[in-house]
């Protein structure tokens, strides 16, 4: 017997709930469904009414800043500016006048030198030969003349002897003559010997002089900026040669310093020799020095279109070297006592009243009280609580009070 599977049969409720779900639901009143919140619309009306509430919202005043600053009292009286260099009026490169090796050299840069002192040698057995050469022959002509003068001096008492004889008739004229022919010859003879010691001398001095070129000395007083050669280098009056050196030193007078600058052509005009100057260099900030032009180069410089400009030091410091940068500024007067040094200065629309500025720190203002003094350019001196770097906010409205938060315009 076979046992068959027979699947339950739908209760005859749930069928017609099925129908029913199918239906369409006339009246209105099937599921509902859910709606979609406008996250979007939300979003730009939040930040439309952010935008407007900054917009609207009280915000700190805008303000412009200035710096107090160190100023010099030379700024006012400044009639332009130019810029150069340091450079030695009395400057040498020390050559060779003779193609020769370098076998000594007695100095370093930094060292200074007196004139006439030796800075190096030179190879010159050669030339000390023929200078012992030379010497030699002196000599030898020398004697020679002594010699001619012995015989001139026989040859005179010779002459005297035989005249009285002549005159006494014990002696014929001919035996005269051969005697005072041989007087005239040692003359002559002495004559042309003298001129050969002459030119043996002249020689012997040549030779000395040359000798000399094979030591180097100082033309003057000076300091060695750099050395060009050093031992072993052969040296040529041009150093045309391969591996051929032309100059051993270089000096410099510093004491000779000047500034040299460049003065535009259409600037020039407003200097003159004598003008009173104020010097600034690079390697000394901070410090400034009196000084006048020296002279007024006149050749222009067709690729610039400048003219050479040369200013010296009333007083050089012993801290300026060559070939230093240099900053000239040409004043219109020379400075009365007391205004070398700087003065503190705030710019000129920074003052209220001129009794006191608004400080900016941290955001907000700080009333500081401060004293006008004379104006310099577009600065004014003060006395009062500030010091170089601080910021005082320019031309302050009368809505800024002290302890009000402010927005710093940036430029």
């Amino acid at each position: 017997m076979t046992a068959s599977s027979t699947a339950p049969a739908p209760a005859p409720g749930s069928a017609a709930q099925n129908l029913a779900s199918l239906r369409i639901q006339r009246d209105g009143r099937g599921p509902r469904r859910r709606r979609r919140v406008p996250w979007g619309l939300l979003f730009l009306l939040a930040c439309l009414t952010a935008g407007l509430a900054w917009w609207f919202w009280p915000r700190p005043p805008l303000v412009r800043l200035g710096a107090v600053a160190l100023t010099y009292p030379s700024q006012g009286l400044a009639i332009l500016t130019a810029s150069g260099y340091m450079v030695a009026d009395r400057k040498s490169s020390v050559a060779a006048k003779i193609t020769s090796q370098l076998v000594w050299l007695g100095v370093e840069e930094g060292q200074h030198v007196r004139q006439g002192e030796v800075l190096a040698r030179l190879e010159a057995e050669d030339l000390a030969a023929a200078h012992a050469t030379a010497l030699a022959e002196v000599v030898a002509a020398e004697a020679r003349l002594k010699e001619l003068e012995a015989e001139l001096l026989d040859a005179e008492r010779q002459e005297t002897r035989l005249r009285a004889l002549v005159r006494a008739g014990v002696i014929a004229q001919s035996e005269y003559d051969a005697a005072e022919t041989r007087r005239d010859v040692r003359r002559a003879a002495i004559h042309q010997v003298t001129r050969q010691v002459m030119a043996a001398q002249a020689a012997a001095e040549r030779a000395r002089v040359e000798l000399g070129y094979a030591t180097l000395r100082a033309p003057f007083d000076a300091v060695v900026l750099t050395k060009n050669a050093d031992v072993g280098d052969i040296l040529t009056p041009l150093g045309a040669a391969a591996n051929a050196r032309a100059s051993v030193v270089t000096l410099a007078d510093l004491a000779s310093l000047q500034a040299e600058v460049d003065v535009s052509e259409s600037q020039i005009g407003k200097v003159s020799p004598g003008m009173p100057c104020e010097i600034e260099l690079d390697a000394l900030p901070g410090e400034r020095f009196p000084g006048t032009v020296h002279m007024i180069v006149p050749t222009a410089d067709r690729t610039k279109a400048t003219i050479l400009v040369k200013v010296r030091f009333a007083d050089l410091d012993p801290r300026v070297l060559p070939d230093m940068s240099v900053r000239v500024t040409f004043l219109s007067r020379p400075l009365a006592p007391g205004e070398e040094a700087p003065r503190l200065t705030v710019p000129a629309e920074a003052l209220l009243g001129r009794a006191h500025v608004l400080r900016y720190a941290n955001g907000t203002l700080e009333q500081v009280a401060v004293q006008a003094q004379e104006t310099l350019g577009e600065m004014a001196a003060v006395t009062g609580d500030l010091t170089a770097g601080q910021r005082v906010v320019l031309s302050p409205g009368a809505e800024l009070a002290p302890g009000m938060r402010v927005r710093v315009q940036e430029d």
